[in-house]
């Protein structure tokens, strides 16, 4: 399997949901994921839990809107 392909970015999602939240810039700064949002919908359409919280962060610059996913269930649901 290709390091950044779509499915391995879900899996590297998943492993770090599994234990905590995870926030659009954590995923692009840890993960190599630059599309969190969209593997996100893709993990939730095979039936993951996952619910948007969404937060403003500072980034010395200017505020910005971001999201942090959270696993609800590692269980998929039918």
């Amino acid at each position: 399997m290709n390091q950044n392909s779509n499915e391995a970015q879900r899996t590297r999602i998943l492993e770090w949901l599994r234990s905590e939240s995870l926030t659009t810039l954590q995923a692009r700064k840890h993960l190599d994921i630059m599309s969190p949002a969209a593997r996100v919908f893709e993990l939730r359409e095979q039936g993951f839990n996952i619910i948007t919280h969404w937060t403003t962060e500072d980034s010395g610059k200017a505020k910005h809107r971001v999201a942090r996913y959270v696993l609800l269930s590692s269980e998929v649901q039918q």
